[in-house]
């Protein structure tokens, strides 16, 4: 027989919607169902941030462009991304969840072709990881689940809150040094390896 649907909560967290509990011999250790469909979700939107900041690596590892410390920079953090989305799910295993596998989105970023929009770009998505974690975090405490919101404050928020600053004192100095919004290229471009300290000082974060 068919369990009861359960009503879907309010909120902005990527939950997967088409998440089917695991059905067999496997224990839930207290993993309740909104917090398992919200660490499915997360996953992919974490999977999905990875895809877009490899795919700005890549435009800036084009030819008419080539700025390779900016473009490693990107795929490094790229890294970081793949690897948190592999510990969330990890976690998820852990728990007594599963992952459903979907399809991953297009990057959405086949526009940008300089420092400022990408930087402005990766600033956005950072911002809207923390402001996921946060809600998965809340929401987890809100279902009696205080090891997945400690889990997810510390292994997930935590990191993001530095890494955010140092990325928004890095675009007002690109800024300041002339990156330019387009592919006409400008001074700052050429004072890129000005930016290697922010750029490692982000990196370490």
């Amino acid at each position: 027989m068919a369990e009861p649907s359960v009503k879907r909560l309010k909120t902005n967290l990527p939950i997967c919607k088409i998440h089917r509990p695991f059905v067999g011999s496997r224990v839930k250790q207290n993993l309740p169902a909104v917090v398992e469909e919200s660490l499915c979700g997360v996953s992919t939107m974490l999977m999905e941030f990875a895809y877009r900041l490899d795919s700005l690596a890549k435009i800036f590892e084009q030819d008419d462009i080539s700025l390779t410390r900016v473009a490693a920079f990107f795929h490094e953090h790229s890294e970081q991304e793949r690897a948190q989305a592999e510990a969330m799910l990890d976690y998820l295993s852990d728990r007594g969840g599963q992952y459903c596998n979907k399809d991953i989105q297009r990057p959405g970023c086949e526009e940008v072709c300089a420092v400022i929009p990408a930087l402005e770009l990766m600033l956005g998505q950072w911002k809207e990881e923390m402001s996921v974690m946060v809600e998965l975090s809340q929401l987890s405490k809100e279902h009696s689940d205080p090891h997945s919101a400690s889990v997810v404050k510390s292994r997930f928020l935590g990191p993001l809150v530095p890494r955010v600053k140092l990325l928004g004192d890095l675009l007002t100095n690109a800024r300041r040094v002339g990156c330019t919004i387009d592919r006409s290229g400008g001074f700052g471009e050429y004072l890129i390896n000005q930016l290697q300290e922010e750029l490692t000082n982000v990196s370490s974060g």
